[in-house]
């Protein structure tokens, strides 16, 4: 059997990241060495106990690290609250973890882990990037040893989901994606250009099998998932993406995606395009390509890995 993949997933988990820890967690091929927390779908405080509640509830002791509460430079702006709910978790009745995070901070166990699997670990990001950002300003030399970041954030050819340009994760911390797209490690940006095109939909929850553990939070969670993303839709017609689990899924099998080279910036000033991830495809562009982008996704295949992971019967 190959050696497994070292991965640490940064989350700031609310439905789609509680999605992609299940979905890691349960990998043959992926070693989750650990989980990093950062606000977003909730405050750090929720995301956390998100993270430390799925872990227990996947039977699994990965350690947890608490991350960033706030954004580099600007307020934090919660946005997510429609689509996640008031906790993160759609608003369901949460379990309360045994599971403690660590001591040690996200940071610290960033540059323990990169030092320990240096130029093989990589680096799964489900979440606004200030946790690397902070690494990375710390600690610049960091960025030789991490062998790719995979990235769920920006939107390359297609519009945005909190501004008409800008994606959640890079609009909620710009500067920290400036930082970690100028940073020269790999990254393979998985944006919504793929990630809207893989969801999840009332028929395949409800073919969840009931004697999974995190049957009843997956019931709840992604009912109110499937709602937020249709609103007034009746029940049996409504689909939601799958962002975040189709990053882990990238990250174990590159070939899910096709991806093409492109200089990608980050837009920090415009006062329409703040977060904007800036692609330059022209064919006679002078800047070196620094990010892999997404452009295409295998949808069924994905799809099928999804759901027999997580143990829907169907795919529909």
């Amino acid at each position: 059997m190959a050696e497994r993949l070292p991965v640490i997933l940064d989350v700031d988990t609310g439905i789609d990241d509680a999605l992609a820890i299940l979905y890691a967690l349960s990998s043959e091929t992926l070693h989750v060495l650990g989980i990093t927390t950062c606000f977003g779908n909730g405050d750090i405080t929720n995301t956390t106990r998100n993270t430390l509640t799925v872990v227990e509830m996947a039977s699994h002791t990965v350690p947890v690290y608490q991350g960033a509460s706030h954004p580099l430079v600007s307020p934090w702006e919660s946005t997510a609250e429609a689509f996640h709910g008031p906790n993160g978790l759609g608003g369901t009745q949460l379990f309360h973890p045994q599971l403690r995070p660590e001591s040690e901070s996200a940071v610290e166990f960033l540059r323990r882990s990169i030092d320990q699997y240096f130029h093989d670990l990589v680096l799964i990001t489900t979440a606004r990037l200030t946790n690397i950002a902070s690494l990375l300003l710390a600690f610049p030399e960091i960025s030789a040893g991490i062998r790719r970041m995979v990235i769920m954030g920006g939107a390359a050819f297609v519009a945005g989901n909190v501004t008409p340009v800008a994606e959640a994760n890079i609009w909620g911390d710009p500067e920290a994606a400036w930082v970690v797209f100028h940073s020269g490690i790999p990254i393979t940006m998985v944006g919504l250009d793929v990630t809207t095109q893989v969801p999840i939909s009332d028929c395949m929850l409800k073919s969840l099998e009931p004697t999974a553990p995190y049957y009843a939070l997956l019931q709840q969670a992604v009912d109110f998932y499937l709602g937020a993303y249709n609103p007034g839709a009746p029940r049996g017609d409504r689909k939601a993406p799958l962002h975040d689990p189709l990053a882990v899924a990238v990250a174990e099998d590159p070939s899910l995606c096709r991806t093409h080279p492109y200089p990608v910036d980050i837009e920090l000033r415009g006062q329409l395009t703040r977060g904007m991830t800036v692609v330059d495809w022209r064919t006679r562009s002078t800047t070196r390509p620094n990010v892999d982008v997404a452009v295409e996704v295998d949808r069924a295949r994905f799809l099928t890995a999804f759901a027999q992971r997580l143990r829907f019967t169907k795919v529909c």
